[in-house]
């Protein structure tokens, strides 16, 4: 039962992923911005061949090969708990494991990455849903791992 609400949980959100990048590509002419939240964020509709500051421009080989490994990591990993992860923290590594494929779909679909949201406060590369996702999903992994769970140290 675990395994299969953890596919719904991946599901959903490379479907809020994707359906965000739809709305973006179809409301949003590309490198244009469309204010929301003046002072925090605005929307820009970016098509990244690349990681974060478009690093690795062109690369999408690497991209594939990581997510790959990633997944091959994910399912043995869910069969055999050989890290000793906590249920909170399996939940986290899928979350960044559903980002990585958010993206991985742009990358096989289109040869870049729809990337929409802006932060106006600090200079930071324009990201989209599945990054949120990545991002959160590892900073709650390595909270709970520090704070939470001392044997994973341990081996």
């Amino acid at each position: 039962m675990t395994y299969f609400l953890m596919a719904l949980f991946a599901a959903g959100i490379v479907a809020l992923d994707q359906w965000t990048k739809a709305l973006t590509v179809a409301n949003i002419p590309l490198y244009t911005d469309l204010p929301f939240l003046d002072g925090l964020f605005h929307f820009t509709y970016v098509q990244n061949t690349g990681a974060a500051f478009s690093s690795f421009r062109g690369q999408q080989w690497l991209f594939a090969l990581i997510f790959v490994v990633f997944t091959l990591f994910l399912i043995w990993e869910l069969k055999k708990n050989s890290l000793g992860l906590k249920p909170v923290e399996r939940w986290c590594v899928v979350a960044v494991w559903a980002g990585g494929l958010g993206n991985m779909i742009d990358r096989v679909r289109l040869g870049y990455v729809v990337d929409m949201i802006e932060v106006e406060f600090i200079r930071f590369p324009v990201f989209n849903v599945a990054d949120c996702f990545i991002t959160c999903g590892c900073v709650l992994l390595i909270a709970h791992l520090v704070l939470f769970n001392k044997e994973f140290w341990k081996n």
